[in-house]
């Protein structure tokens, strides 16, 4: 079947990462001091760790694929705590959530590194497909996983959710009392992020537009036409593109975090379906945060994040315990793998102290 790429409105351009421009360049186009390019380290490999790849299915009978990471001191018998990483919307596993679960297995803890379904190695059909509930899904399954394994204390697992994952890791906590600590890292909430873009920007005109346009593409792939991919990255930028994707093309379209799953297109990486994508329209991760309580909540942000709005609206919302930790100096994708900015001391005392 054929496939394409459309763009609707510039918020779904900006959905996920766009020439590399060198760094006092990307620092006037962002209005940010961006540390040094070595401090990027998103293929970080870890020889202090044993990672075994592991399959498993969730509730529907799919297949989750994941990068689980053990201590290597662990002892035979021994169970640690664990943590579930999930990765950026219309990313893979490789794409920020090995770097952090190696970096907190090697605090001692036990990391799994998830594909969400239709992404990476895991199972779905078509490729790309928005289903939030069914990535939500994706984190309780990963739960069933390492529940029943010799190795996790199952009363001490949490989740950490990278931009989209944390939206998608709240929605699973809200339904599932055995994540016991959430912790979110440049969170987006794709369902508010869809229906409003940044700063409440769509009109409800707008909204419809891209609704009626996902609802004609439907009858065209029910009939066997050709599949149409949107938003995610451009693959290409020059002197008039938007700051924010000139940020996510430096990560996800250059040798800093470009990854390509194996039997995959390089064209089609971080594009989700054009008539699925709509289901983020319906979804409301943030509705009844304030349920996950007494279990607390952790919200990591940088504080020049262009989707910072969407850790402060989910910490107002969310109740005690709760905590937002600001990253000074720090944009949105700066988290994704520049180790001289993420804080992972913050994140190992969090769930070192919440497990």
């Amino acid at each position: 079947m054929k496939t394409s790429i459309t763009t609707l409105v510039l918020g779904t351009l900006l959905g996920t990462t766009g020439a590399f421009l060198p760094m006092d360049a990307q620092a006037q186009t962002t209005g940010l001091q961006l540390p040094p390019s070595s401090s990027a380290n998103n293929f970080y490999r870890s020889n202090r760790l044993q990672m075994q790849k592991v399959t498993f299915k969730n509730q529907f009978r799919m297949n989750v694929t994941g990068n689980l990471y053990l201590p290597k001191d662990i002892k035979s018998g021994e169970r640690r705590p664990a943590i579930i990483v999930g990765h950026p919307m219309g990313a893979v596993k490789e794409q920020s959530a090995t770097l952090y679960a190696q970096k907190l297995a090697e605090q001692g803890f036990i990391t799994l590194a998830i594909d969400l379904s239709f992404w990476g190695e895991s199972e779905g059909s078509p490729r790309n497909a928005v289903l939030p509930d069914m990535y939500a899904e994706d984190f309780s399954a990963a739960v069933d996983f390492l529940g029943t394994s010799q190795f996790a204390d199952r009363d001490r697992i949490g989740v950490l959710g990278i931009c989209g994952s944390g939206g998608f890791a709240i929605s699973a906590a809200k339904i599932d009392p055995r994540l016991k600590a959430i912790a979110t890292v440049s969170m987006y909430d794709m369902g508010g992020f869809s229906r409003h873009l940044y700063g409440k920007s769509q009109s409800m005109a707008q909204r419809k537009q891209v609704l009626a346009d996902a609802a004609a593409q439907r009858y065209v792939e029910f009939s066997g036409g050709e599949t149409k991919y949107t938003g995610g990255t451009p693959h290409e930028i020059d002197d008039n593109s938007h700051p924010i994707a000139r940020e996510f093309y430096d990560f996800y379209r250059t040798p800093r975090g470009q990854f390509t799953p194996e039997g995959a297109s390089a064209e089609l990486t971080t594009h989700p379906t054009l008539s699925s994508n709509v289901k983020f329209m319906n979804f409301y991760p943030l509705n009844d945060i304030e349920s996950i309580s007494p279990r607390p909540l952790l919200f990591i942000s940088g504080e020049n994040a262009h989707s910072i709005e969407f850790s402060q609206e989910a910490y107002a919302l969310a109740a005690e315990p709760k905590e937002l930790y600001l990253v000074k100096d720090a944009g949105h994708v700066d988290l994704y793998d520049r180790t001289a900015l993420i804080p992972f001391a913050k994140l190992t005392e969090f769930f070192s102290t919440k497990l």
